[in-house]
């Protein structure tokens, strides 16, 4: 779809998407208002077209049922192609590097893995996977980046994830196409997408001030957590490993949620289960201890290097710092 900007996979098959649908709206739109002109000119008044009563007395229903029964399996084909193409979206691939993006009136906070940070830009990588975990410190955004064909409603005290594979060199705009107040119209930026080289370039000039994961452990005992959660594993004649769960291999595995149904531990999980009271709890009994909202306490920014400090107590999950590249998988 030459006519209009593509720089990543996905954009590709979302146009290719939109002009399915497009093209068969039209035909099916030809098709009625062709019958309808048609049957105007044929019966209209004076005209000398015979009319076969016999016909129209012994009506055969076949046509309109298959005309019918034609469109709704091609659309609900449609909204099949469409309904996968969402929930791929939603799913980044194991290694993707994680960016964490912040909005607050009226402006976009991006911090990476390495201890990076930038206003209203976002650095990213050619030819790699990247997931965005996105959340807002004050009201409803929305990250839109029109070039990659993403965009997502951004919450106040939620993560919600993007992924994209970068297939274009340049600079592209992103803004906040949610209405969020008077300085709505200034909440844009630039989306840089370098060659690995010159990636890895502006990584190691970039000032940074010490890793996410190093910031969140200083938070971690600074706050209490360590009183409570251990960030080793327990040992095997400890006596109070039902005071609190131990962080390690906690993020990415099934855990009980609250309703005893079994969840997976991300940085969304985490993020609520910081946060509120109830979400992220283990049935009630689970432990003798009860954890208390952090909400108020925690800023979005110490909550994202919590977060990613309890990802690399994780070994087995790559974090966004150590992501090795990956096949793309989109559309798998």
């Amino acid at each position: 779809m030459s006519w209009l900007p593509e720089a990543s996979s996905h954009a590709v098959r979302v146009d290719v998407l939109l002009a399915g649908l497009l093209l068969i709206s039209l035909a099916v739109l030809g098709l009625v208002f062709g019958l309808m002109f048609l049957n105007i000119i044929r019966f209209r008044v004076g005209s000398r077209m015979p009319v076969a009563h016999e016909v129209a007395a012994h009506k055969s229903w076949r046509l309109e049922i298959g005309w019918t029964t034609a469109t709704l399996v091609i659309f609900f084909a449609l909204f099949i192609w469409a309904a996968r193409l969402y929930v791929v979206g939603f799913q980044p691939p194991t290694g993707a590097i994680q960016i964490y993006v912040t909005g607050k009136q009226w402006m976009w906070k991006v911090q990476y893995p390495g201890g990076q940070r930038e206003i209203n830009a976002l650095h990213v990588p050619l030819g790699r996977a990247v997931q965005l975990l996105l959340t807002s410190e004050d009201v409803i955004h929305d990250f839109s980046i029109p070039v990659l064909r993403i965009k997502h409603d951004v919450l106040p005290g939620r993560y919600q994830s993007l992924w994209f594979i970068a297939t274009r060199t340049g600079s592209f705009r992103f803004y906040c196409t949610q209405f969020c107040g008077i300085g709505h119209s200034r909440m844009t930026g630039t989306l840089e997408v370098l060659n690995s080289t010159d990636y890895a370039d502006w990584l190691d000039h970039t000032p940074a001030s010490g890793s996410l994961a190093t910031t969140g452990e200083a938070l971690f005992i600074r706050n209490g957590c360590s009183g409570c959660h251990v960030s080793g594993r327990y040992a095997p004649d400890a006596q109070e490993t039902a005071r609190a769960p131990s962080m390690v291999g906690l993020y990415g595995a099934v855990v009980p949620g609250p309703d005893g149904r079994p969840v997976r531990v991300d940085g969304a999980f985490l993020h609520d289960a910081i946060l509120h009271a109830r979400a992220g709890r283990a049935p009630a009994g689970t432990y003798t201890t009860e954890m208390p909202s952090f909400r108020g306490v925690l800023g979005e920014d110490e909550l994202t290097a919590l977060v990613a400090y309890i990802q690399t107590l994780s070994p087995s999950v790559p974090s966004g710092a150590q992501a090795v590249a990956q096949t793309p998988r989109e559309g798998k």
